[in-house]
Formats: C-alpha cells, structure tokens, sequence
C-alpha cells in the first residue's frame, strides 16, 4: 500500500491539507540518496534543536545552507579531483548532494558552524507572541465586562 487516505480526517478538521503535502514529500524519496550524507537531529532545550551532518572533506566555502519557504536545503558543490592523486582504497565520498529538511511553522535557523567535519546548523522555536497562550480575566458579579465595543 502506498498511499494514505485522508478523506476521513478532512471531514471534521480545517486547515490540515498541508499535512498530506508533507507525507506525501517524505514518502517519495530516492532510497540511494537517502544515507547520503550521515545527519543527526537533536533537541537541545525546550524550543531549540539541533542539525548536525557529516560533511568530511568538504570546506566551509563547499556549503550552501538556504532556508526557504519552510524548508532547509544544505548542498555541496562536487569537489575537483586532483588527477595525480592515486588511491588504493577510497572511503571517504566527497560527491556533490543536496538534503532538504521540511521545518515546522516558526522555527528559524539561528546559525551554523563547521567543526572537524561536522555541520552543525542550530534551530530554534520562535513562537509570536499572538499565537502565544494568554490568560483572561473574568469578571466578578454583575455585568460582563466589554473590552472593545465599535459602532455599527
């Protein structure tokens, strides 16, 4: 089975058609290049993570992060080969790749850094404070109390 049927979900709820867009983006990927390169995600706090990728061999100018339309693209340029070098064994792949990540509503990458051949892209939780739960008063006895009232 390869496809999912959301039609009862969409009966009661608004607002979720972007969810069969994600499933659907996650389910049709090449199964080669999805090893490629080695990646951890990590929560590091409350509203923080933490993308960290094995990038060896590649330099920091060889990188491109880009963060789009609520997604992140990390690719590498192909590396130039040195035609002298001869190699008995060759372990370490310095092939160009792109690796998209899907970012929830509100989270933001803060910054990058590359360290002994690890990526490391930090990623926080940014929610606005109007989507931010708020506490109401309520009013004691009497009347309830108006807060905004505008002729018609």
């Amino acid at each position: 089975m390869n496809g999912f049927d959301f039609s009862p979900l969409f009966r009661s709820t608004i607002g979720f058609d972007r969810l069969t867009r994600l499933i659907d983006a996650a389910s049709q990927t090449d199964g080669s290049a999805v090893a490629y390169p080695p990646y951890n995600i990590e929560v590091t706090g409350d509203n923080t993570y933490r993308l960290t990728m094995a990038v060896a061999g590649f330099a920091a100018d060889d990188l491109e992060l880009t963060a789009q339309d609520g997604a992140l693209t990390v690719a590498a340029k192909a590396q130039k080969e040195d035609e002298k070098t001869r190699y008995l064994h060759r372990g370490i792949a310095r092939r160009a790749f792109e690796r998209r990540f899907q970012l929830a509503d509100h989270i933001r990458v803060s910054g990058a850094s590359l360290d002994n051949g690890l990526l490391h892209v930090d990623l926080t939780r940014e929610v606005p404070e109007a989507l931010k739960p708020r506490k109401i008063e309520i009013a004691d006895g009497g009347a309830p109390k108006v807060i905004e009232q505008k002729a018609a």
